[in-house]
């Protein structure tokens, strides 16, 4: 993740140097996000949930090339129900993306963007529950995660962006395991994760 990052910031670097008219905007960006929970093994049954994203952006764009990198720090809550169960992920997410802008005149332009988020996971990171078979149910979050995100988007006056992305997380998210009334475990540990596709919104100012 450390040589991921530092390539971003180099990237981030060589752009500024390249052309001394890129553009630096500041904003707000929220969103909705839809989370698919899938398991390496059937021990549960889960569902979709709703949940929502929020904080500052800052994208950085060299106007005649159609390259920039945008970058944010978001508050980021996840959910999914499990056997009935809601599991609430809340973690602070850091994504930074490479984009490629088109533009469409003055008033509207489309964007692509690709690139690594970092979370860390700032709430509870066990969640237990018992099912009607009398089976304890144990899901642990790991406390950080790596991730890649893909989008796509449309921006409105220069200032508004309306998006999607999808958010594929790498490795696992966290380990779930299914215990009897007297603690023995019925199966082996399954790996869950938490992928999300995500529509939102930003304001640049």
């Amino acid at each position: 993740m450390k040589k991921l990052l530092s390539t971003a910031m180099l990237t981030i670097a060589m752009l500024f140097s390249t052309n001394a008219q890129a553009q630096v905007k500041f904003g707000l960006a929220g969103g909705l996000n839809v989370t698919s929970m899938s398991f390496s093994k059937d021990v549960v049954q889960s569902s979709n949930q709703a949940g929502f994203y929020v904080g500052p952006t800052v994208k950085f764009t060299l106007p005649l090339v159609g390259l920039g990198i945008d970058a944010a720090t978001f508050y980021d809550q996840r959910s999914a129900e499990l056997n009935g169960e809601k599991v609430k992920k809340q973690s602070i997410n850091i994504p930074v993306n490479l984009r490629y802008n088109i533009g469409l005149g003055n008033l509207a332009g489309l964007y692509f963007s690709a690139g690594p988020q970092f979370g860390f996971n700032v709430g509870d990171d066990e969640f237990k529950w018992a099912d009607s078979k009398a089976y304890q149910n144990t899901f642990q979050m790991k406390k950080s995660s790596f991730s890649i995100n893909l989008g796509a988007g449309v921006e409105l006056l220069k200032h508004l962006e309306v998006g999607f992305k999808y958010n594929i997380v790498c490795g696992k998210s966290g380990d779930i395991n299914v215990l009897d009334a007297a603690g023995k475990a019925l199966s082996n540990t399954s790996k869950g994760r938490y992928n999300s596709w995500q529509v939102g919104l930003a304001y640049y100012f």
